[in-house]
């Protein structure tokens, strides 16, 4: 097998980036040398490899701080309109490269460290991910700022600075075992303290109601210490900041309750509120209502809302000192994103801001808040829609909780005006769901606190207004709109995919990384011999890459010439891991039964991490390491089939294995997935997609013409005919003989010889309650994987309609998405504005 070019070697030959300029590479060995004598006081003699990286770093480091600095000013001279995004999640993944990258250095760094006698692949290898997210959630976020910094936008990230960010995963005989992210341990590179703007956060105490107003007394307070992370655009000088929250105990917590002799208890008990910031709860659509999230909800809104008004006060460079008392022109000048409910408390927080404090009255308060404030919905499965207990919130926020019912009732009086006697619309469109436990629905308030609501897919968008807030889309039309889900160009190809980026290059120039449409350009090249020759070595290169990583990695020995089936997302019941299950057991049996027939060589790759709690997507995580083994081990299968579970899927492996992947497996029940966003990353680097029509599906089969993709099953409206009628999966194994055989397989323990009940609550799930009918898309599914594995067959017109995909993603640039959300809601426009870099001066 020859060995696969590193990424280095290929920038060597042909450069998207230009030649570094030698000055350049002498003034970065020059800072690399002055970081790790100075910076890291150590000797190039005992020297460790993180040291290396982490010299690196801070050398790259120093071309975004005069550039970040610069931005900033550059902001409070001209006081732009503000837009502040807040997510619960960023899932940033690794920095160094992406900022090399972005600021056009890394061909410079690349030259200066092989001079230095190092390899930079092997010091990104280094860095930890920042995994402060659970998938697409928070991935969305990390794509959003890349693309607001590089559109110009005075745009700023809120969130947590969660001390473990979502698990590292093991697999121990089969099964997901959950180990802490212990991200911060070495230091990280990246972000700079700020505790000169450390910010109080209440929580608990009691309400008091006087002819002066409302006070909210006898609370708790926890600090948060923010810390900033430079955001470069592409090649703009512009430089945003991502500021994430730090609890810290106040001096005197809990010391004022203990007499001296509880000094000691004292001291460890800072530890209860540094609780807040510590670790990234790891559920994905999925709903836990702990005490501790809901704080972790409070403490970012809180101290996100005073940072923004302290700034909205100020606004002109320099000045600590209010400047603007009056909050008429608060929504001209700030622009709240709330990316799902997670931040949905920023609406009755920033009513508490202006009433009790600023003493604005309600309506002009309300009317601020709404004008200020917009959400984004992520999911329709019921069980992700965040509904708080009323007791926690009256034992937690009591003030908010008072807010909450204020606006509740002026929302009702007004619903009951125009629907005159219709109780049950009254009840459905209810902020407070009446019941056994009273809960708060976040998801009306945050329909009803915003000037816009938008879904993440035209199809999510539709069910979004026909079905989930279908009363107040009657209500409101005009408040609904739909901005379809993108990537970052400059990670999900340049960055990951350099072969690919190039070739592309040499055909259409450069133009496309920051206007992904000009992607069009390559369509009179689909049936060209050399470009078709070109992509598919550049994929042919990322397999060979990925299978030697597989090797080294998880000692597998894969063919690199098989069909890459990928299938990579969080496990979960809707995504239909199990679906695909059925599929390569159906393979294995047909191998079995006829192994003298010719079969088109499959590995299949199934990975993404299971919620801890989650039962069922641990058993199929089992499932899949199970089926595995005897697929792996049978030696009349040989190379013609291979099942892997990649381990702990996270940014970075997703970095490498979507290159090299060949089918792109994008298969949950129609109606269910809000939009996906790696089906577009898949997309763009030259994979096939295989899909229902489902989220973004739909519109990528419009993009690029369905016949380019391997569509099948059925759709929304079929679903919700079947739920009429009713889903009965036993028709399907009664009618369906290799169906029938796989399910027997597995439910028999043929895939669990020493446990023959092992997957009994699978079979279970799937014959008797399966929510999203797996059963129902099998037939067309696997009839859709022979029309794959027929084109496969023909490497040339695969590749055209690679070709095709590659040549028709444009739509899916996040550029796209943040232009349509500036335009449609923040009300700003995008600004191609050069900040000039520190070197030159600013005129």
């Amino acid at each position: 097998m020859a060995k696969p070019l590193t990424d280095s070697e290929k920038r060597k030959q042909i450069s998207v980036r230009g030649i570094a300029g030698l000055g350049d590479v002498a003034e970065v060995r020059k800072s690399f040398n002055r970081h790790l004598h100075f910076t890291l006081v150590k000797d190039r003699n005992v020297a460790t490899p993180r040291d290396y990286f982490f010299a690196l770093a801070h050398t790259v480091r120093d071309h975004l701080v005069g550039r970040w600095i610069r931005t900033q000013q550059h902001y409070y001279e001209r006081d732009p309109k503000r837009i502040y995004y807040l997510s619960l999640e960023f899932y940033m993944g690794r920095t160094l490269q992406n900022t090399m990258v972005n600021l056009g250095l890394q061909n410079a760094c690349d030259e200066a460290i092989y001079q230095l006698g190092l390899d930079l692949e092997e010091l990104q290898e280094i860095e930890e991910d920042a995994g402060l997210g659970n998938g697409g959630l928070g991935r969305l976020a990390a794509c959003f700022l890349d693309s607001m910094a590089t559109l110009g936008l005075a745009a700023y990230g809120y969130g947590i600075r969660y001390e473990f960010g979502i698990f590292n995963q093991k697999i121990v005989n089969g099964w997901q075992v959950e180990e802490a992210d212990d991200w911060l341990r070495y230091g990280n590179p990246w972000e700079k303290a700020r505790p000169e703007y450390m910010l109080p956060v209440h929580f608990y105490g009691r309400v008091e109601h006087t002819p002066e107003g409302v006070r909210w007394l006898d609370t708790q307070v926890v600090l948060a210490m923010p810390y900033d992370t430079p955001v470069p655009g592409y090649k703009n000088n512009t430089v945003n900041t991502m500021r994430l929250w730090s609890a810290k105990a106040p001096n005197d917590f809990k010391l004022h309750d203990f007499n001296v002799g509880g000094y000691i208890e004292a001291v460890l008990d800072r530890n209860l509120a540094e609780n807040i910031s510590r670790v990234l709860y790891p559920n994905d659509n999925f709903f836990e209502g702990k005490e501790l999230r809901l704080k972790q909800e409070y403490f970012v809104v809180a101290a996100t809302l005073q940072d923004i008004i302290r700034r909205f006060k100020s606004s002109k460079f320099g000045c600590r000192d209010p400047v603007r008392t009056c909050f008429e022109s608060f929504p001209d000048k700030v622009a709240i994103q709330l990316n799902d409910t997670h931040p949905a408390l920023a609406i009755p927080e920033l009513m508490r801001i202006l009433v009790d404090v600023e003493k604005v009255d309600w309506d002009k308060a309300w009317e601020i808040t709404k004008n200020t404030c917009a959400y984004t919905n992520h999911t329709v499965l019921p069980e992700a829609l965040e509904r708080w207990p009323v007791s926690m919130f009256e034992k937690l926020l009591p003030r908010h909780l008072e807010i909450i019912y204020a606006i509740n009732q002026r929302h009702l009086d007004h619903v009951a005006s125009l629907f005159p006697g219709d109780v049950d619309r009254l009840r459905r469109m209810s902020v407070i769901e009446e019941g056994d436990c009273k809960r708060i629905n976040m998801a009306h308030l945050c329909v009803i606190g915003s000037h816009a609501v938008n879904g993440v897919a035209r199809i999510h968008s539709e069910i979004v207004k026909q079905s989930v807030f279908k009363d107040f889309y009657e209500l409101e039309p005009e408040k609904f709109q739909n901005k379809t889900n993108g990537i970052t160009p400059r990670r999900w190809l340049l960055l990951c995919n350099p072969g690919l980026a190039d070739t592309i290059v040499e055909k259409i120039g450069e133009g496309f990384l920051t206007d992904l449409s000009q992607l069009r350009k390559l369509l009179p090249f689909a049936s060209d011999e050399v470009f078709i020759r070109d992509v598919a070595k550049a994929k042919q290169e990322n397999k060979l890459k990925f299978s030697a990583f597989l090797e080294k990695e998880y000692g597998v020995r894969i063919n690199p010439s098989s069909m890459f089936d990928v299938h990579v997302k969080r496990i979960h019941e809707y995504k239909r891991q199990l679906l695909n299950c059925l599929h390569i057991i159906t393979l294995y049996n047909r191998i079995k039964k006829d192994p003298a027939k010719a079969f088109v060589p499959r590995t299949v790759m199934i990975g993404g991490k299971a919620a801890p709690g989650y039962h069922m997507a641990k058993m199929i995580i089992k499932l899949v390491t199970s089926i595995g083994d005897v697929v792996n081990n049978d030696p009349i299968v040989g190379d013609r089939l291979k099942v892997i579970f990649l381990e702990n899927y996270r940014v970075s492996l997703a970095e490498k294995v979507i290159p090299a992947a060949d089918l792109s497996q994008q298969i949950s029940t129609a109606g269910t997935e809000a939009s996906g966003t790696g089906n577009m990353k898949f997309m763009l680097n030259g994979a096939l997609t295989i899909g229902t029509m489902d989220g973004a599906n739909v519109e990528m089969a419009e993009e690029a013409g369905a016949e380019n993709l391997f569509i099948f099953g059925l759709q929304v409206e079929d679903i919700k005919a079947l739920d009429q009628k009713g889903y009965h999966a036993q028709e399907y194994y009664d009618r369906l003989p290799e169906l029938r055989q796989a399910v027997d397989q597995i439910s028999s323990g043929f895939f669990s010889p020493k446990e023959p009940d092992c997957f009994k609550d699978v079979v279970n799930m799937l014959m008797n309650h399966d929510r999203f009918k797996v059963f129902a898309d099998y037939e067309a599914y696997v009839a859709c994987q022979a029309q794959v594995d027929q084109l496969y067959q023909n490497p040339k017109e695969w590749t055209k309609k690679v070709i095709k995909n590659i040549a028709c993603s444009g739509k899916f640039s996040s550029d796209r998405t943040i232009t349509e959300y500036a335009r449609d809601i923040w009300g700003v426009e995008p600004c191609d504005l050069q900040i000039p870099p520190p070197n030159l001066p600013k005129d």
